[in-house]
């Protein structure tokens, strides 16, 4: 678990969250920067355990959809490269 994983932990149960619930979210938004937007997200008040989960939800897909993002600008940079040093030679 990160460090901000651990922090998210603590926060949800000083909430009131139900331990089990908040292992269940604290596995899922397991790096720094998943925990660190569900912690801005649990602190703004007290949700219900579905809008809980909708965020993480939420939080990951948008962490997936970046990280397929930034493959994709990978990938289209190295094709680049390459029809660039096919139409040197």
């Amino acid at each position: 678990m990160s460090e901000k994983s651990k922090l998210l932990y603590d926060l949800m149960l000083r909430k009131g969250y139900p331990e089990a619930f908040t292992r269940l979210i604290c596995a899922e938004m397991n790096t720094d920067f998943t925990a660190e937007r569900m912690i801005l997200y649990i602190s703004r008040g007290m949700h219900r355990l579905e809008d809980v989960a909708d965020e993480m939800v939420a939080i990951i897909d948008f962490r997936d959809r970046q990280i397929n993002k930034h493959i994709s600008e990978h990938a289209q940079k190295s094709i680049n490269d390459l029809y660039r040093n096919i139409n040197e030679d």
